[in-house]
């Protein structure tokens, strides 16, 4: 296996921090990035090379990608776009200035580094894109409605990227994980619903019980795997001579994958919204 020079960006935590390691330990040349100071220093005093990348400050993502094709000579093999978070909240409590952050976070920073990383990749007739989804970009579910739609965006973004650039011998993979155990949650939790006005809400009370069940329910669910299982896809992604198009990751993402072309739009509806019966009433 030829050894691979690979971006992966939101290194902090989970599933980009433990990537980066899986990556190198495999023998791959890995750039971790991470948008604060402290974190950065972190992945530095563990080894990792690293660089402050702030995927939400365009200014920020040009500085940083010079900086890595100094380190690299020019070369990048693989670009992941792994950072992101997840704004909850019902869509009309979310200000359009919330929904904007949603979106440079998760979509307009992934379209701006695969623009940089497109002419290296076209130049080297080879190269890898792996966009983190989510299963909430196959389905859509009730108080996610930002991140849901972040995600179809990536999803879009990804399957026009895949049509056009296969002519260049680019690959364009999306990876689809379902429940993974990580700050993601806590994140939302902690960070993204204090951006919203629970007090004047028409759903306090289903935020209310979002907030102090949310953890432990989805932390403790049969359905909720370890990093790992997603860093078992990008390996497949990054090395096979043959990789997919799109890795659904967990049995929900599998699931959901299946039945969204199987029932008409009512049906499935009704089968979420039994799904969510706890948030909604």
């Amino acid at each position: 296996m030829r050894s691979k020079t690979i971006l992966i960006t939101g290194c902090s935590t989970g599933i980009g921090f433990d990537t980066a390691f899986a990556l190198k330990n495999r023998g791959h040349t890995v750039i971790a990035s991470c948008r604060r100071q402290a974190d950065m220093e972190n992945l530095l005093s563990l080894g990792l090379d690293t660089v402050l990348l702030d995927v939400a400050n365009v200014d920020s993502i040009n500085k940083a990608f010079t900086e890595i094709l100094a380190k690299t000579g020019g070369k990048l093999d693989v670009l992941i776009n792994n950072a992101g978070y997840g704004q909850g909240g019902a869509l009309e409590d979310i200000p359009h200035e919330v929904l904007c952050e949603q979106f440079a976070t998760n979509v307009f920073g992934l379209m701006a580094l695969s623009r940089l990383a497109i002419p290296i990749m076209r130049q080297q007739n080879e190269g890898r894109i792996i966009n983190i989804s989510s299963v909430l970009g196959i389905i859509s579910m009730p108080f996610r409605g930002a991140y849901n739609a972040s995600k179809y965006a990536v999803e879009g973004l990804s399957d026009t990227l895949r049509l056009e650039l296969k002519p260049s011998g680019i690959d364009v993979i999306t990876i689809e994980p379902g429940p993974i155990s990580s700050r993601f949650r806590d994140n939302v939790l902690d960070y993204s619903l204090k951006k919203i006005d629970i007090e004047r809400s028409h759903f306090k009370q289903q935020y209310l019980k979002m907030l102090a069940g949310f953890r432990e329910q989805k932390e403790t669910s049969i359905f909720t795997k370890r990093p790992d299982v997603v860093i078992k896809k990008l390996i497949h992604a990054i090395e096979s001579s043959r990789p997919k198009a799109k890795y659904p990751v967990t049995f929900p993402s599998h699931f959901f994958s299946i039945i969204k072309r199987l029932l008409t739009v009512k049906m499935l509806d009704r089968l979420i919204t039994a799904l969510s019966k706890k948030e909604l009433h």
